[in-house]
């Protein structure tokens, strides 16, 4: 989808200091944006929450996730069909099987729902103003476009980037939850 040579060297630099994190760091940092998420208000009180099942050096979610569902909420998780990406709920972790770029996703019997109150985003790198770099298939940008709601995208602190290029049909992320910070993003 991308050929911005600018935003894939980027990504490859974030994605390399990303993998030299080690397990046992990724697992405390997740560890504390799992606390730091509570305190968001839009987060707290959402009953309709997506989420993702990491990959690579991704904050680990399956917590946050376990969390939610003991917590009763209503879980979704991303499916790729084609070009487009949809949210299908959860009962736990036996609803997911291998899918898309060998992602967990929801099996085909999970219903589909886009009407989420708050989406978890996974992140490659952000700036501060919230233009986020994923992985260059733009699946969540064109998946924001149609759907209006509210963003949290879970990073580690040094993959924040002063400056990321903005291309047009990139949408903005509302909070940013690392290990250290909480952000909300000026529109």
């Amino acid at each position: 989808m991308e050929s911005n040579p600018e935003k894939e060297s980027l990504r490859n630099l974030l994605l390399e200091k990303r993998d030299n994190t080690s397990f046992d760091l990724m697992k405390i940092a997740s560890g504390k944006i799992q606390k730091k998420l509570k305190k968001i208000y839009a987060f707290k009180n959402a009953q309709k929450i997506g989420a993702y099942y990491p990959i690579g050096s991704e904050i680990f979610t399956q917590d946050i996730i376990q969390e939610l569902l003991s917590q009763g909420k209503e879980v979704f998780l991303p499916k790729v069909i084609g070009e487009k990406m949809e949210f299908r709920k959860i009962k736990d972790f036996s609803s997911l099987e291998q899918g898309s770029f060998d992602i967990m996703e929801p099996k085909d019997d999970c219903p589909t729902d886009n009407n989420l109150d708050v989406i978890l985003v996974p992140t490659v790198g952000i700036s501060p103003k919230g233009v986020r770099l994923g992985y260059g298939h733009g699946y969540y940008d064109k998946y924001l476009a149609e759907n209006k709601i509210t963003t949290i995208s879970l990073t580690l602190e040094k993959q924040i980037i002063k400056n990321i290029p903005k291309s047009e049909h990139d949408i903005l992320i509302d909070w940013i939850v690392t290990e250290d910070n909480m952000l909300q993003t000026q529109r």
